[in-house]
């Protein structure tokens, strides 16, 4: 009777907002909230039914992950409901920025958790050429496949790329960046990842593509790196580096960049001044499911780390809502592929993964988080110029068109 009270205390306490979900417990008890349900709250147990009666999206993350919630309903409208429940009944209170240690050891175990599913894993739900990032979109409507190669091309439009330059790609996923930057471009690249699977993988690619007299892959930290290189470009990989490293991560990038060589940072960003996590639970539940040692630099703070480190900002762009595409796209497609993606990797893994990137939808949408690229260029060779006065040149045609 106790939980049965405390049950009907908390949907009286929401029932105003009428919010599209029914909630249903394990008896067979159901209360709607409000208007015709979207989506269905299934409570199997008493543990269930506390997490739900202290609600945040980490707690009700963590009891659909380990299957004391079930949902029916599509993905987005579960997350979306399980956001207003969160921040109508949660106990809301504002995180402050997590300092985690990093040392490769950890960083290794790290990338290998996130990254080291299985390519598989990744394949049935990326697009062809396996970019695990933000796309760029030129319309709403371009295909998944068309953005990424969108992507790909304006980073090394960016940058600047000239035929026999040394591009190092930091974080270089399964290879997509440097096979077009030699394959289109002319350069020489060398790519590093943490993950075995991804430097097995992308070392096949660079084989079966011809280029590896022009393309190296190599599993190596990027502080044991020596230069130097013309240009260098980190996609998606910063987000591991740790608020208390940025300076230093920004540094070796400035030790191995040549005097009239230019760099790019693409990353997410913390939306939080303070660069906290993302509101309601939804960082906490990343840490604990997705991205351990994981952190976001709010991008004062990145501007911040990276001139101290002796670089120079010449361009930022906040490419957010291109990244709530991107990853509304990869959610689409994990749903499209969900039995067989269950059988791959496990029921609960595949809940986790189905939370995850439904999330990420949501915490671009609503600038929980956003994506930035940060041009830069070395301050201490203001006789180099190395960019254009315009950004003009960032729209012409690529080299590979």
């Amino acid at each position: 009777m106790f939980w049965q009270k405390r049950f009907g205390d908390f949907a009286d306490r929401l029932i105003h907002y009428k919010l599209p979900v029914r909630l249903r417990l394990w008896n067979g008890r159901e209360v709607s909230l409000g208007g015709d349900p979207l989506v269905t709250l299934e409570i199997r147990s008493v543990q269930a039914l506390r997490r739900l009666l202290r609600p945040s999206m980490a707690t009700l993350g963590q009891a659909y992950v380990e299957g004391e919630i079930d949902v029916v309903g599509a993905i987005d409208d579960v997350i979306g409901v399980v956001a207003e429940i969160a921040a109508h009944a949660g106990r809301i209170g504002r995180h402050r920025p997590r300092m985690v240690r990093h040392s490769r050891k950890i960083d290794a175990e790290a990338i290998a958790y996130h990254y080291d599913v299985s390519n598989d894993f990744y394949r049935l739900w990326l697009d062809r050429e396996m970019v695990y990032s933000c796309a760029y979109f030129r319309t709403p409507d371009d295909t998944l496949e068309q953005a990424q190669l969108q992507k790909l091309d304006y980073i090394l439009g960016k940058l600047r790329l000239q035929p026999g330059q040394r591009l190092l790609d930091i974080g270089c996923g399964w290879g997509a960046l440097v096979l077009r930057a030699a394959r289109d471009y002319g350069v020489r690249a060398v790519g590093i990842t943490l993950s075995q699977k991804q430097c097995e993988l992308a070392t096949r690619r660079v084989a079966e593509a011809g280029l590896a007299d022009r393309v190296e892959i190599r599993l190596q930290d990027y502080r044991d790196v020596s230069g130097p290189f013309e240009r260098i470009v980190s996609v998606g990989m910063f987000e591991h580096v740790g608020l208390k490293n940025l300076r230093g991560y920004f540094a070796k990038i400035n030790e191995l960049l040549t005097d009239d060589g230019i760099c790019m940072n693409h990353g997410i960003t913390s939306s939080d001044p303070d660069s906290a996590e993302s509101p309601l639970g939804g960082g906490e539940f990343i840490e604990r499911y997705v991205f351990p040692h994981g952190e976001l630099p709010h991008i004062g703070l990145v501007l911040k780390e990276l001139s101290a480190a002796g670089l120079e900002a010449a361009d930022v762009e906040n490419l957010r809502r291109h990244y709530a595409l991107t990853t509304q796209h990869w959610s689409r497609r994990f749903e499209q592929n969900g039995e067989r993606l269950r059988e791959l990797v496990g029921e609960k893994r595949y809940r986790i993964w189905r939370a995850y990137l439904a999330g990420c939808t949501y915490g671009f949408r609503h600038n929980w988080i956003a994506l930035h690229q940060v041009l830069a260029v070395k301050a201490s060779a203001p006789d180099r110029e190395p960019l254009p006065l315009t950004r003009d040149y960032m729209y012409a045609p690529p080299a590979a068109e």
